[in-house]
């Protein structure tokens, strides 16, 4: 703001000397005479000028009257201090400069032209309102606490921004009431305060310019640059809403200038990877790091020299580099120094950012110009240290708790749908750990669900497996052999043709079928007795090295051997699993809004789910069965579109794999019980584990009578007990295959009886496979019952 522009306040500002002058005639009268010659020489200086005394507010006649305005202010401003004191005559909460100290003078030359002192605002607003409750305490008597303080933040002349807090004396000022004020009363103070951000209301007790500022103030100003740099790095770092923002590190960065008074300073860190024994650069905070200089991982004795190495990692102390082209040339090219030169540093401090004698990473202050950063002024930095460590432990225990929740969504999450029950449970807990009882965490148990499975599974898997390992495996022997034959024909030794006979033998007991320990045998064989053969043949002859190396160069580092064929085996799998599962994922959300179920899905040679309904699940929702034929016909559907997606995805696949879809249909409630050492949900009771015997063997049944298995692929089998069943899943086949989900290819089959179980049907309904068509809607239980009606 211009320092004459004026704002809407609750004061107006006459600058009026009369209560100074008021001294200097008591000075007058007094026994003192050296006081007493001096307030004559200033009161006949101003004597002329009775506007001086009455006050004025205008502020051009500051300068007219600069003469005489110095006069009387020659003890407050004292010439022997003057160059020392930082002190201002101004107005209070204004930028109104009346008369300042010479130190004050070269402060603001040194900021620049352009530069216009300004306090650093709380708001217009709050402005107001402090204004007004110095009036309410000076004027009408109650006694608030309104210290609140003020700020010059004034560039100096490297550029580097400098603070200085302002402490007024007021010893030169009165408040006068104008016809405007209004009577103050305890119950207006109880609503003000009960308001204190309501300007509008402020202004309403107390309006704009109801009183006269008739004076002015001594503004003391001190440096407090350090102080404010270490409580903005604090809040930046400890205020979790800075911890990452777009302009995090420039903030960060200015900071650290003021902090050290240096304008060509930047800031970097690199975390430390204790495991390892590496830096790595800090994710998604937009640091650099001149250590790493650009990469990601780096190596700590790779990227430090030996003293460092020591200071920094063993130490924990601070290292400081003066000159980094003297030590450069010192340490003949050793690192840190070349990789800080080619960067354009020729200082630089590395502090070590240590918790409970564990180093978290390393802060780096680096400079361009040499001597600027060194041991002395590293020690700083102990200031702020703290706060950087409190920080990064925050940090590092809200990343913890990200991998905890990672971790526990995708191996053993409670799914949402029962998360209120674990939380009753949790609650109940702590209540008794409080009571001084000794708390056990009960098993939750939901009685009276109906279960529902399906699967998709990938059709002869086994087999795709063998025949990928099968030939990995003959591809591995034969490469093995034909370096063997090399060796032979240069040294002609026995023992060369002895392992191609073996290996020969290994390649004939594969290649018409894989047996079960084959696959070990033939891993032993190259690890014991052909790896250290190579070894040996590597240091032996040139030619031969070449070759193997070739060969070792196609070895999987994971299995130490071939892996070619079953890593397009094992991608097609992954494939297959993850487009899979996030179809019925993402279809889950719309089917929890239907009505609230427990859900979960496994990655296995294809995707299998498991869902259970019932009124126990369902914290507040009434339950009714409607709601289990919506989510069985939900399940057809999403299979069917499962098998689109899968259809879809084949020819892209590494190895086209086949897929068949099974639907187990089971009638009868039961009750399911969180088994806390496995940390998932089982059926509980003898008799409900009937359904995880028919849900585990179903898969492998047979058509009665015939040696087809049952579940073929183009086809979705829906296995079932009873007629109503039956019936039920054949409407819900007749109202989607209306919808372009089926063909009219439908059949109803028995099937051989299981160890245990007998007496089960099937219907397998031809899948209708799309092309290049988005997945349609889902049709609920009312859609099927409106259009059975038609």
């Amino acid at each position: 703001m211009n320092q004459h522009e004026r704002k809407i306040m609750p004061v107006k500002h006459l600058i009026s000397f009369e209560e100074l002058l008021k001294k200097y005639d008591e000075h007058l009268e007094g026994d003192d005479p050296f006081l007493a010659a001096t307030a004559e020489r200033i009161l006949n200086a101003q004597i002329d000028y009775p506007e001086l005394r009455d006050g004025f507010s205008d502020f051009t006649l500051l300068e007219k009257y600069k003469e005489v305005i110095d006069r009387i202010l020659q003890d407050t401003f004292t010439e022997a201090l003057s160059t020392n004191e930082i002190k201002v005559a101004t107005l209070p909460y204004q930028d109104t400069i009346i008369k300042s100290s010479k130190r004050f003078q070269k402060i603001i030359s040194e900021a620049g032209k352009e530069y216009e002192p300004e306090l650093r605002s709380l708001g217009d607003d709050m402005d107001y309102i402090m204004s007004c409750v110095v009036i309410l305490n000076f004027y009408y008597g109650f006694h608030l606490d309104f210290s609140r303080p003020y700020f010059y933040d004034i560039p100096d002349a490297n550029g580097v921004m400098r603070h200085y807090r302002v402490l007024y004396n007021a010893d030169f000022i009165k408040i006068i009431p104008t016809e405007k004020s209004k009577k103050i009363t305890q119950e207006n103070i109880n609503e003000l305060l009960e308001n204190p951000n309501d300007v509008k209301l402020w202004m309403d007790k107390i309006p704009p310019e109801s009183f006269i500022s008739k004076g002015f103030v001594i503004a003391n100003l001190f440096d407090v640059t350090m102080e404010q740099a270490i409580s903005d790095i604090k809040s930046k770092l400890i205020s979790k809403d800075h911890l990452a923002p777009d302009n995090f590190t420039e903030e960060l960065q200015e900071t650290f200038k003021s902090f050290f008074k240096l304008p060509n300073i930047r800031v970097g860190f690199a975390t430390f990877n204790a495991r390892k024994d590496q830096f790595e650069a800090v994710a998604g905070m937009g640091f650099e790091s001149y250590l790493l200089n650009g990469e990601v991982i780096v190596g700590c004795k790779s990227a430090l020299c030996e003293e460092s190495y020591r200071k920094l990692i063993k130490e924990n102390s601070y290292f400081a580099i003066t000159d980094v082209n003297r030590m450069a040339d010192l340490a003949g090219g050793m690192e840190p120094y070349e990789g800080l030169k080619r960067q354009g540093v020729q200082s630089a401090i590395f502090a070590p950012i240590a918790y409970e004698n564990k180093l978290l990473g390393i802060l780096e202050i680096v400079s361009e110009k040499k001597g600027v950063l060194n041991g002395v002024n590293a020690q700083k930095l102990d200031d702020v240290l703290p706060y950087i460590v409190s920080a990064l432990v925050r940090n590092s225990n809200e990343e913890n708790n990200r991998i905890d929740a990672i971790i526990q969504n995708e191996c053993t999450s409670v799914h949402s749908s029962v998360y209120w029950k674990f939380q009753e449970e949790a609650k109940r807990f702590m209540n008794d750990q409080l009571e001084g009882k000794s708390p056990t965490f009960r098993e939750i148990v939901f009685k009276d669900v109906y279960p529902l499975f399906g699967q998709i599974d990938i059709k002869d898997s086994s087999k795709a497996r063998n025949l990928a390992i099968q030939r990995d495996l003959m591809i591995q022997l034969s490469e093995i052999n034909d370096i063997l034959v090399i060796a032979l024909k240069k040294w002609n030794l026995p023992i060369y043709e002895e392992l191609i006979f073996r290996v020969n033998n290994h390649l004939e007991s594969i290649k018409e079928m894989l047996y079960t320990n084959s696959e070990q045998s033939i891993f032993d064989f190259v690890k014991d007795e052909i790896f250290p053969i190579f070894e040996h043949l590597k240091k032996s002859d040139v030619v031969l090295e070449k070759h193997i190396l070739t060969y070792e160069a196609k070895i999987d580092i994971g299995t130490d051997s071939y892996y070619d064929h079953r890593k397009n085996y094992d991608e097609s799998v992954t494939l297959i699993n993850k487009k899979l599962s996030s179809v019925i994922d993402k279809r889950q959300e719309s089917a929890q809004a239907m009505f609230p179920h427990y859900y979960e899905r496994y990655k296995t040679d294809g995707v299998e789910h498991n869902m259970y309904i019932g009124a126990s699940i369902s914290e507040n929702t009434d339950y009714n069965n409607l709601y289990l034929n919506n989510l069985r016909l939900w399940q057809l559907q999403v299979m069917c579109e499962m098998e689109n997606v899968h259809y879809a995805l084949k020819p892209k696949l590494p190895v086209p794999l086949d897929a068949t879809s099974l639907i187990l249909v089971y009638n009868t409630s039961l009750s399911i019980r969180f088994r806390m050492d496995e940390k998932q949900f089982d059926v509980d009771g003898t008799y409900n584990a009937r359904y995880e015997v028919i849900k585990k063997r179903i898969d492998k049944s047979f058509i009665k009578g015939t040696n087809q298995r049952l579940t073929q692929k183009g086809l979705l089998s829906i296995v079932y007990s009873q007629k109503k069943d039956e019936l039920e899943y054949l409407r819900y086949i007749k109202f989607l295959r209306s919808k372009g989900c089926f063909t009219d290819k439908i059949e109803i089959v028995e099937l051989e009886g299981l160890q245990g179980v007998s007496g089960l049907k099937a219907i397998r309904a031809e899948i209708l496979y799309k092309r290049d068509q988005e997945p349609e809607k889902t049709y609920t239980y009312e859609d099927l019952m409106e259009a059975l009606k038609e």
